[in-house]
């Protein structure tokens, strides 16, 4: 009976906890996905800290992360009782954690996830592996994307040049040359700037709903050309790779700052900001790509803002003769991609194999990521 993974992740967004269990042999399988959503106040607390927001007290800091953590464990048990699999069939699970801090540039670099591991194991009575980033980060790299070694082994191609974009709270690509091309360790990731974050955000401020769904609120409205220049204007868009950002970058007083830029710009018409934000998104993303990787023949798209039609159709308007389609297409879901990513780190970890990639974080060496917590 083959060995199964469990990944847990909660992304930029901060919408719910990722949960999939897959086996890797004979080959990648997604045996049980599903999303379990945040309890509102835990993700307020959560998008204040992404957004920027102070925490008050070491105190809190240390209660809100045994919280988080033991939610993951919580989440891991449930998927297996939805799904109707032993735990003893579960050979460890592999826990991102929640973002909330994220400087790989400051003076003192570091990257922050809530979700103790420690405490994960020893609820769940699995072995857990958590922490993946820091390592990296400690080597002089980003410590993300992490996802890109993860793409690499499920969907690079002999024949063509291939991008995988993630299109979370944050987008961000993994740059795939054919391999018959491509030469050891060129494999390249990066973060390209806001998505559903920021749309999210803006939506949830002006309609009460958590995020625009289908893309239906900025369909209402017209890009403002203006405004979208004054948001391209930001300095981190120009910053060549390797490159990682989140809430703390592109948040709402950000955007607000750029509106009240001048007085060139207001809050009445809200459906056009919102088609200026989804705008940004589907430039930007589209610019990294042509700049980087213009011979791309295939975008595959994972992540939550694959079922937004209008910011699909305008990142395909973007990339004219490039195929842009669902991961879906080539065997993964677009939903849990992720997840089974850290389910595949964890693998890697105990294997005692390199998670990163420096061609991608600009780490000065192969890694073995992660802290391993036996059951």
């Amino acid at each position: 009976m083959a060995e199964l993974y469990l990944g847990l992740i909660s992304g930029t967004s901060a919408d719910g906890i990722d949960a999939a269990l897959v086996h890797f042999e004979p080959q990648l399988q997604l045996v049980a996905g599903r999303t379990y959503p945040w309890q509102a106040d835990v993700r307020g607390k959560l998008v204040a800290l992404g957004q920027g927001g102070n925490i008050e007290s070491l105190d809190e800091l240390g209660e809100l992360d045994v919280q988080l953590a033991q939610c993951f464990a919580d989440t891991a048990l449930q998927l297996l009782a939805d799904f109707g699999i032993d735990k003893s069939r579960v050979r460890a699970i592999g826990s991102h954690g929640q973002t909330v801090r994220h400087r790989p540039a400051a003076t003192f670099p570091f990257t922050m996830q809530l979700g103790d591991g420690n405490v994960i194991a020893e609820r769940s009575r699995l072995t857990t592996v958590a922490d993946f980033r820091r390592r990296d980060v400690a080597a002089g790299g980003h410590g993300a994307p992490l996802m890109p070694a993860f793409h690499a082994a499920m969907l690079a191609a002999h024949d063509e040049d291939r991008a995988v974009l993630n299109l979370g709270g944050i987008a961000n690509f993994t740059l795939l040359p054919a391999t018959s091309t491509r030469a050891s360790g060129t494999v390249r990731g990066f973060d390209t700037g806001p998505a559903n974050a920021l749309l999210d955000a803006w939506c949830e401020k002006h309609t009460g709903k958590p995020f625009d769904a289908n893309g239906e609120f900025a369909a209402s409205g017209i890009c403002i050309e203006a405004l979208l220049e004054c948001l391209l204007d930001d300095p981190w868009f120009a910053l060549p790779p390797p490159k990682s950002t989140g809430r703390e970058q592109f948040h709402l007083r950000w955007v607000e700052s750029k509106l009240r830029r001048g007085s060139l710009f207001d809050e009445s018409r809200p459906a056009d900001v919102q088609a200026t934000l989804l705008e940004l998104s589907a430039r930007t993303i589209a610019a990294a790509l042509h700049a980087n990787q213009p011979d791309t023949t295939r975008v595959m798209v994972c992540g939550g803002g694959v079922h937004n039609p209008a910011l699909m159709a305008r990142i395909a308007a973007n990339l004219p003769g490039m195929t842009v389609e669902s991961t879906a297409a080539h065997g993964l879901d677009p939903d849990f991609v992720e997840a089974m990513g850290f389910a595949w780190l964890a693998r890697e970890t105990l294997a005692g194999r390199p998670g990163n990639l420096p061609s991608v974080t600009g780490a000065r060496g192969l890694r073995v990521l992660g802290a391993v917590h036996p059951a």
